[in-house]
């Protein structure tokens, strides 16, 4: 018996615009808002990382 594989799905946003529609995966969008998820709080440390 095999085991099914299961692929990592991003999701995708459509964006409509007067000049036609444009895809996004779901992170790119976010980055372009400056939306940005860390997961740790921020201090010193983690500010400075160049």
């Amino acid at each position: 018996m095999e085991v099914p594989k299961i692929h990592n799905l991003i999701p995708m946003v459509i964006e409509s615009t007067n000049r036609g529609e444009r895809s996004f995966d779901i992170y790119s969008r976010l980055l372009r808002d400056r939306i940005v998820f860390i997961g740790t709080p921020i201090d010193d440390q983690v500010a400075n990382v160049a």
